[in-house]
């Protein structure tokens, strides 16, 4: 007769949660790449998040730390991977996630701008295209830093535009730049550098080079074997269909990834099995009451496909924006019980969906906002991706 299935019930994935994600105040760290490394990569489609995420679990919050990791020391680098979302991830962990992930996504998006470009500048081939980004990665070296429009001073044909969406509502006029600069940086040839704005600025300038290009990476299957296991020790227990979702892999890419990490079946409260690695079988205990108040596209927020255990489905037609990007949450004990905006005067503000956790709720969510508005200051942060109760909030 085979063994039974271990069971880890959702107030066992909470207590996960709050310490392995460092959310709960004890399991604060003082590092930017702590942060990093216990959700395995930081969302940063949205350049106010990976401050705002790093800044919810650390010790010390500010954004000087999470410039110094970024931009100084260089330890995190923004990569184009999971999902064909660009994250911050540690330059360790990079050629895991590029061999894993990213290269085969840079191999598409080369494919995608070449295309783009020939059909649609006039006097373009591919060896036009080649000779610009020679000369591009070149003006880059000699300036060692450079915003897109500096590079244009120096090699004019990126200034040549193509009108995308001729007469839809939506049309627009892109220059080769952008795209033929995120081409560059996906491959690893160049890196987006310090921002020309605040830290809640996208306008990044450019430098040569990203932390994965220059390190061996291991063979694809074995980097995804790898990253899966990293995913599921601060994930796990997860399902596959988690796992699938969270990276963009094919469903045959990540069982042969999981079946590489020796993770064990386990069964969950609503009888589904899911995996978890060997060495996390046994309970967890809580980490004591927390509150956090986490930006939209928080890893942890954004971390399963399936969210019931945290998230009640009651409450997603506030939180969600109509492509599934989740907006700004109030946590408390590892369930999302309502949601925050800043106004325009710098106010944090909230409300709560729930009424989950009381009174002893409403004041760590409090204290929480005074946290957040004491290291935010002057600053304004609106959402890349705006939801209906951050809307109404921030009004």
């Amino acid at each position: 007769m085979s063994r039974p299935r271990p069971h880890i019930d959702a107030s066992g994935r909470r207590a996960r949660l709050g310490r392995r994600h460092l959310l709960a105040p004890a399991y604060r760290s003082a590092r930017t790449e702590e942060v990093a490394d216990a959700v395995v990569a930081l969302h940063a489609s949205d350049a106010a998040t990976v401050h705002l995420a790093a800044c919810a679990r650390l010790t010390a919050p500010g954004p000087a730390e999470v410039e110094r990791a970024l931009y100084d020391d260089r330890s995190l680098v923004r990569l184009l991977c999971m999902r064909r979302t660009l994250f911050a991830v540690g330059a360790g962990l990079a050629p895991v996630v590029a061999s894993s992930t990213a290269l085969a996504i840079a191999a598409k998006e080369r494919r995608n701008m070449t295309r783009w470009v020939l059909g649609g500048a006039p006097g373009w081939d591919e060896r036009r295209l080649a000779e610009v980004e020679a000369r591009t990665l070149a003006a880059l070296t000699a300036r060692g830093e450079a915003t897109a429009g500096d590079l244009a001073a120096d090699v004019p044909d990126l200034r040549d535009t193509i009108v995308v969406s001729p007469g839809k509502p939506y049309e627009a006029t892109v220059a080769v730049s952008s795209r033929i600069l995120r081409v560059l940086a996906a491959e690893g040839t160049v890196r987006r550098g310090r921002p020309r704005g605040g830290w809640t600025s996208s306008s990044f300038r450019w430098t040569p080079g990203t932390a994965f290009a220059d390190l061996p990476a291991p063979p694809a299957p074995e980097a995804r074997a790898g990253l899966a296991r990293r995913w599921l020790a601060a994930y796990g227990p997860a399902t596959v269909e988690d796992l699938r979702w969270w990276t963009g892999w094919t469903l045959t890419d990540t069982r042969r990834a999981v079946a590489a990490t020796d993770a064990v079946e386990v069964t969950l409260d609503d009888g589904a099995a899911a995996l978890a690695l060997p060495d996390d079988l046994e309970p967890v205990p809580a980490p004591g009451p927390w509150a956090a108040l986490l930006p939209g596209l928080d890893p942890t927020a954004m971390g399963w496909k399936s969210r019931d255990w945290y998230l009640d489905p009651g409450h997603v037609p506030h939180l969600f924006d109509r492509s599934g990007n989740i907006g700004p949450t109030v946590w408390w004990n590892g369930r999302i019980i309502g949601g925050w905006a800043q106004r325009a005067d710098g106010e944090i503000v909230w409300r709560l969906l729930s009424d989950e956790g009381g009174r002893e709720a409403a004041s760590a969510v409090a204290a929480e906002a005074a946290r957040l508005a004491g290291w935010v200051g002057d600053v304004r942060v609106t959402p890349r991706f705006r939801t209906p109760l951050e809307r109404e909030l921030s009004a």
